[in-house]
C-alpha cells in the first residue's frame, strides 16, 4: 500500500465507510492523515466520583451499583454506579438487550462522557464505555484524538483508520514542500502530522489544548499557505479570462458628479480611481469594496454601473433583503435616471406581471441596471450583455449565489466585472489570507456633515429614565430604535423579548406610535413596517436584529441596544450605524443587565471608546476570532481544519513571504500542497 492509494485499502474500510470518509474529503490514505484531530480528551486520569462537577469530561472507574428499565416520557435505561467517593448516573436512550444483560449489578465499568446535572444527581449521557477485568490495561497514557466527523463513521473507527495511515506513512513519507524554508527548530510535515495523530508520552498537554503546540502551529502554516496560494493562483488563472473594457464615459460621469448633493470625499475618490482602472482593462475585474457603516460605498457601486451602462451594456446589483433592494433601487433610479438610464427592481414578493416585466426589460437590455435580491440569478432571468456584477454585503450571499450570477454575464470568453462590498471591516491580516485573490480598496472615513456617533453603557435599573429620554426625543420630531435579541420569553435565556417590549413601551409612550418587526414575520408585513418607519408615521421601531443591515433611516437618531453584553462587537458595531445616516448629532444606548463577564466587558468599552469599525473588527478578531468578520461558513470560503486565524495571525507574514517564494521559485510544488489541504473546487474561488 502507499499514500496515494485509495482509503479503501485500508482494513476496514468497506463502500458505506468509504462513501462517510468521501463526505470529509478524504479520499486517499494521504488524505487521511491530513485529517488532523479537531481537538483532544484527556482521558489519562481516573477521576473519583465525589470530586466531579457539571461540564466536565471526564474518565471514571466504578462498580454498577443498580440498572434499569424506566418509562419517565421516554424510554431510558439508567445505571447508577459508586466508586467508595461518591455516584453517577448513567442514562442511555438507546440501547439493546445485550447491553442490559451487560451493564448488570456488580460489574465494574470505565466510562467516559460530560458530566451533567440531572433529576436525581449527576449524570452522563451515552458515555462511552467498557468493562473492566483483570487484563484491561491501564488509562491511556496520552490525549486521545477526537476527530471531525460524519454519520455513521465513529470515532473509534477514524483512531484505528489513522493508526493503519501512520504505519504506512513511517515507509513512505509525504513530500516536505517547506524543507530548507524554515527555522531547523520547526518541525517537519511528518513528524508534525505523526505527533498530532498520535501525541506521545510527556507532551505538552496545555499547548496542545490551547492549539499553540510547535507542531499545531507547522501544519497551521502549511495549511494558511495553501489557501493563500489557492487564491493567487485562482488570481493568476484569471488573467486568461477576457472582459469588456468598459468606455471611461467622462461627460456622464462628470453629469453625475455634478448632480449629487453633495462632494465625494478623498476615501470616495481614491476608490473610485482603482475601481475606474480596472474597468480600462479586457479582464474581469475582482475587487472587494470595504467601507465602514454609512462611509459612502453605494455611490461609488453607481459610478461604475454608470460606466456599464454607456458601454451598452448591462449591470446587476444584489443586495441579501429587499428591504435594502428597494432602497438601491430608490438611490439608482434618482442618480443615474435623469442620465437616460433605466433601472428596474426584481424581487421574490412582487406580483407577478411586474416581475414579468422587469425580467423583459432586462432581457431586451432597454433596462440598463437590474437592483434586486436573490432573484436576479434565477434560471428565468435572462441578461442581454450584463458586462457588471455588484453583490453588496457579499458574505450573505453564498459561493453557489454568486457563481449563478456570474455566469449570466459569460459569452463565450467574456466574463463580467465584479465588484463585491462590504460594510463589515475586515482586518488587513484577514483580508490578505481570506480574500487574497481580490484587490481591495478600503473608503476610509465618513462623509463631511456626518458625526460619529455618542456610545453610552447603561445598566439595566435605569431603563425607566431612558423610556422617559425616548419619550422627550420622539415628541421633538425624531424617530428611534429598540433592539431586542429574542422574539419571545424563554427559561433559558433572561431576556425581554420583543413582542413583550412593544406592549411594554406602547403603554408607556401614549400619543406616540411604536412599531415592531422581527425576522418571523413575512416579508410583505417587514416591508410594510419599516416604510412606515422611513415616512414617520411610527416613531419607535422596536427591532430584533433584522435591522442590522440596509435600513436608512436620517431621521432616526437615537438606538437602545437590549442586552447588549450578549452580542458581538461585529453586530454591536453594525446595529449602531443604523443611526447617525444624517447631519443630526446621534446616541446610540447599550443597556446590559449585572454582572458583566470580562468579554462583554471588553466588548462595550470598545464601543464606548471607538466609532472606528476597523478598530473595532481588529478587537473582534482578538476577542472571538475570524467567524464574525466572513460570515456564515460557505463552500469555497475559507475552511480551516488547524490553523486559526486569530489565534495564528502572527504566521500571517511569514505565509505571504513564503506564497511569494513557492510562485517564483518552486511553481511546480504549488498545486500539490494545494491540494493537501483545500478540497474544494477551483470554480467557486473564480467569485
Amino acid at each position: 500500500m502507499n499514500l496515494g492509494g485509495p482509503v479503501a485499502n485500508l482494513q476496514g474500510v468497506g463502500p458505506k465507510l468509504g462513501e462517510c470518509l468521501a463526505r470529509l474529503g478524504v479520499d486517499s490514505i494521504a488524505d487521511l492523515l491530513c485529517l488532523l484531530p479537531q481537538r483532544y480528551e484527556d482521558r489519562t486520569e481516573v477521576r473519583p466520583l465525589g470530586g466531579l462537577r457539571p461540564g466536565e469530561k471526564v474518565l471514571i472507574e466504578a462498580n454498577v451499583e443498580l440498572a434499569e428499565v424506566v418509562f419517565r416520557g421516554r424510554r431510558s435505561l439508567l445505571c447508577r454506579v459508586t466508586d467508595g467517593t461518591g455516584a453517577i448516573t448513567l442514562r442511555f436512550f438507546h440501547f439493546s438487550r445485550g447491553q442490559q444483560q451487560t451493564l448488570s449489578r456488580g460489574v465494574r465499568l470505565r466510562c467516559f462522557g460530560e458530566v451533567r446535572a440531572g433529576r436525581t444527581g449527576l449524570e452522563m449521557i451515552h458515555p462511552e464505555y467498557r468493562t473492566l477485568n483483570a487484563d484491561t490495561p491501564p488509562p491511556e497514557p496520552t490525549l486521545t484524538p477526537v476527530y471531525p466527523t460524519t454519520e455513521g463513521l465513529h470515532q473509534q473507527r477514524l483512531r484505528t483508520f489513522a493508526g493503519q495511515a501512520l504505519a504506512i506513512l513511517a515507509d513512505e513519507p509525504l513530500v516536505d514542500y517547506l524543507t530548507g524554508r524554515l527555522p531547523e527548530e520547526w518541525p517537519s510535515i511528518n513528524e508534525a502530522i505523526e505527533f498530532l495523530h498520535r501525541p506521545p508520552a510527556g507532551a505538552d498537554t496545555a499547548m496542545l489544548l490551547a492549539g499553540r503546540h510547535p507542531c499545531q502551529r507547522r501544519i497551521a502554516l502549511e495549511e494558511l499557505l495553501a489557501h493563500r496560494l489557492s487564491l493567487r493562483s485562482t488570481a493568476a488563472d484569471r488573467r486568461l479570462e477576457r472582459a469588456v473594457a468598459l468606455d471611461r464615459a467622462v461627460e456622464p460621469v462628470t453629469c453625475f458628479l455634478e448632480r449629487l448633493p453633495f462632494k465625494l470625499t478623498a476615501g470616495q475618490n481614491s476608490a473610485w480611481r482603482e475601481i475606474g482602472k480596472d474597468l480600462d482593462r479586457p479582464a474581469p475585474m475582482y475587487r472587494l469594496l470595504q467601507g465602514d457603516v454609512g462611509s459612502g460605498k453605494t455611490v461609488v457601486a453607481a459610478l461604475a454601473v454608470l460606466r456599464a451602462a454607456f458601454s451598452g451594456c448591462q449591470a446587476a446589483v444584489m443586495a441579501p433583503t429587499e428591504l435594502l433592494a428597494e432602497q438601491h433601487h430608490a438611490s439608482f433610479r434618482a442618480w443615474l435616471e435623469p442620465l437616460g438610464i433605466e433601472v428596474v427592481l426584481l424581487t421574490g414578493s412582487m406580483p407577478a406581471a411586474a416581475r414579468g416585466a422587469a425580467r423583459e426589460a432586462i432581457a431586451s437590455g432597454d433596462a440598463a441596471v437590474a437592483v434586486g435580491t436573490h432573484a436576479l440569478f434565477q434560471e428565468a432571468v435572462r441578461f442581454r450583455r450584463l458586462a457588471l456584477t455588484v453583490v453588496d454585503e457579499q458574505h450573505r450571499f453564498g459561493v453557489h449565489q454568486r457563481l449563478s450570477l456570474k455566469r449570466k454575464g459569460e459569452h463565450g470568453e467574456v466574463a463580467p466585472h465584479q465588484l463585491v462590498m462590504t460594510a463589515t471591516p475586515i482586518p488587513r491580516t484577514l483580508a490578505m489570507t481570506a480574500y487574497a485573490d481580490l484587490d481591495c480598496s478600503v473608503i476610509a472615513g465618513l462623509p463631511p456633515g456626518r458625526k460619529p456617533v455618542r456610545t453610552t453603557v447603561v445598566q439595566e435599573h435605569r431603563r425607566g429614565r431612558l423610556v422617559e429620554r425616548i419619550a422627550a426625543h420622539c415628541r421633538a420630531g425624531r424617530q428611534a430604535y429598540w433592539v431586542c435579541p429574542l422574539i419571545e420569553e424563554s427559561d433559558r435565556v433572561d431576556s425581554s423579548a420583543a413582542l413583550e417590549l412593544e406592549r411594554e413601551l406602547t403603554a408607556a409612550l401614549p400619543g406616540l406610535s411604536v412599531g415592531l418587526i422581527h425576522g418571523r414575520l413575512n416579508s410583505a408585513d417587514k416591508e410594510r413596517m419599516m416604510r412606515e418607519f422611513k415616512r414617520g408615521q411610527v416613531h419607535v421601531l422596536v427591532a430584533t436584529t433584522v435591522i442590522e443591515v440596509g435600513v436608512d433611516v436620517p431621521n432616526a437618531t437615537l438606538m437602545v441596544v437590549e442586552n447588549s453584553e450578549r452580542l458581538g462587537l461585529a453586530q454591536l458595531h453594525q446595529l449602531r450605524g443604523r443611526v447617525g445616516r444624517g447631519s443630526e448629532a446621534s446616541d446610540c444606548v447599550l443597556l446590559y443587565k449585572a454582572p458583566l463577564s470580562d468579554m462583554a466587558r471588553e466588548r462595550l468599552t470598545v464601543l464606548r471608546e471607538t466609532n472606528d469599525g476597523f478598530v473595532v473588527a481588529e478587537k473582534d478578531m482578538q476577542l472571538r476570532g475570524p467567524g464574525e468578520m466572513l460570515g456564515t461558513r460557505q463552500t469555497g470560503v475559507l475552511e480551516l481544519r488547524v490553523a486559526d486565524l486569530g489565534r495564528d495571525a502572527d504566521l500571517l507574514p511569514r505565509v505571504i513571504r513564503l506564497c511569494d517564494e513557492l510562485m517564483t521559485d518552486s511553481p511546480g510544488s504549488v498545486e500539490p500542497l494545494t491540494r493537501r489541504w483545500i478540497r474544494a473546487g477551483a470554480e467557486y474561488a473564480k467569485v
